[in-house]
């Protein structure tokens, strides 16, 4: 699996002018399956979203994790949002190709699997939906933006 996870003092979703998720400071995950992925990359994923540790403690330093915010009395938020094209390949050509990604009905499997493990675990999760034409919205944080990718088994993301 692929991501982009960003800390967002605020983000929302909006699909044709209405707002379909939102949350205040937290995190907005932009979330690809390829090809191969299983429910492994996305506990493994999961795992590292919740407990990385870039959110700041009291001296300023990046110490405290999503999970952690919660400690604090303020849930933050995880705002997931499918993004296939995160799997894009650009190296053939100007036209970037997604053969990576997983197939479409692989790919929404994978990302209502990887909700609902993230909502069973953690108070504010939201979404974006899957496979819609969404504009989205954030105020990033720091900025704090980080790459994020859980492989899968050997040989078959690229079969």
């Amino acid at each position: 699996m692929i991501a982009v996870l960003q800390r967002v003092s605020e983000a929302r979703v909006l699909i044709e002018g209405q707002i379909v998720g939102e949350i205040g400071a937290g995190l907005l995950l932009l979330l690809c399956a390829e090809r191969g992925d299983s429910e492994a990359e996305s506990d493994k994923l999961l795992g590292k979203v919740l407990k990385l540790r870039i959110f700041s403690d009291a001296a300023g330093k990046m110490n405290h994790s999503l999970q952690d915010m919660d400690g604090r009395g303020t849930a933050g938020g995880l705002l997931v949002v499918s993004q296939f094209t995160l799997a894009a390949d650009v190296t053939g050509g100007n036209r970037p190709g997604f053969t990576l990604a997983a197939a479409p009905a692989q790919g929404r499997r994978l990302y209502d699997y990887f909700v609902a493990q993230a909502r069973r675990v953690h108070p504010v999760v939201r979404t974006g939906q899957f496979g819609a034409d969404m504009q989205v919205h954030l105020v990033n944080d720091g900025p704090v933006t980080i790459p994020l990718r859980m492989a899968p088994p050997a040989g078959l993301a690229s079969e």
